[in-house]
């Protein structure tokens, strides 16, 4: 009976999301499929409607898409099918530092936050560090096309910038967490601007592109870190609500429990370090984020 709820869940959301796409009703015209007729486009001019044949046509795909991916879940050893997430929002909420992560000064500054404010039953995914490089890993997130985000520490990836490239290529953000992973609140300035603006520069340089997002090391910080990142090109901070292994949860909130936008926290790490891989890591993970009915999206569409 859960398998058979769970196999509606994820049906519902295909077909969810290719309503909010514009293909559930027949049209897939972009921005006049959505919206209505172009600019100086007629009504009469518009793309018809396909009708029930369309519909069911479009079903039959869904079906096989759901197909395919509780036979790619399966050979992962998934316990259940991945809930598929929502089309991301046309605007980015507005997004706010949390209560009681403030620092003095009334400056703007990047905002600090563990929860995305959003009411979709969706979660993200992040991974820190960069130490374990399993190419495992890499198979496993496309196939099943889960979004997740990396926040790099130089010193940990600097050994094979390729692996992180490859990762790039499909489709992953790489961010900043620093050169060296060091506890910033206890560097002067000097030390945390070669820390944070060092890593943008390492990152740019060899991995092609300048991180707009940024984690610091342990998820310590002040208000030089917070003007420091500000001033090489960091528009936010995102730390996590709660934090993946292999075979457990730690909890920031006092329920104990996800909640629409938070943030989840990982870290690419193996079994010199867990008792278990990056596959159990996420095996475990998806088990409790699709228990509790939410879907991954991907943090950059929201932030």
């Amino acid at each position: 009976m859960n398998r058979h709820r769970t196999t509606c869940a994820v049906l519902a959301a295909l077909l969810i999301g290719a309503a909010a796409s514009g293909c559930a009703d027949g049209t897939d015209e972009g921005d006049a499929g959505r919206h209505g007729p172009a600019a100086g486009q007629s009504a009469a001019a518009a793309p018809p409607q396909a009708g029930p044949a369309g519909i069911e046509a479009r079903t039959a795909r869904l079906k096989q898409e759901l197909a395919a991916r509780t036979a790619v879940a399966k050979k992962w050893g998934l316990a259940k099918v991945p809930l598929v997430a929502p089309a991301p929002p046309v605007e980015k909420p507005h997004i706010t530092t949390r209560k009681g992560f403030e620092v003095e000064g009334g400056e703007e500054l990047p905002p600090v936050f563990t929860t995305v404010p959003t009411k979709e039953r969706i979660v993200f995914l992040t991974m820190d560090d960069g130490a374990e490089k399993d190419p495992e890993l890499l198979r496993m997130m496309s196939e099943l096309k889960l979004p997740y985000s990396a926040f790099l520490s130089d010193y940990e990836v600097s050994d094979d910038y390729g692996y992180f490239k490859d990762m790039q290529a499909r489709g992953v953000t790489l961010n900043n967490h620093t050169l060296n992973h060091r506890y910033l609140p206890g560097l002067s300035e000097e030390e945390q601007r070669r820390e944070i603006c060092g890593s943008q520069d390492k990152i740019e340089k060899h991995l092609g592109k300048r991180p707009v997002l940024f984690r610091p090391p342990y998820g310590n910080y002040n208000g030089d870190t917070l003007r420091i990142a500000k001033s090489c090109g960091i528009k936010a901070v995102p730390l996590w609500a709660a934090e993946a292994f292999p075979d457990h949860m730690e909890w920031r909130e006092w329920d104990r429990d996800l909640h629409p936008g938070d943030i989840v926290l990982t870290h690419f790490r193996g079994r010199e370090d867990w008792d278990g891989s990056m596959a159990d890591m996420i095996r475990n993970v998806m088990k409790t984020i699709t228990d509790k009915g939410y879907a991954v999206a991907r943090l950059e569409d929201y932030v």
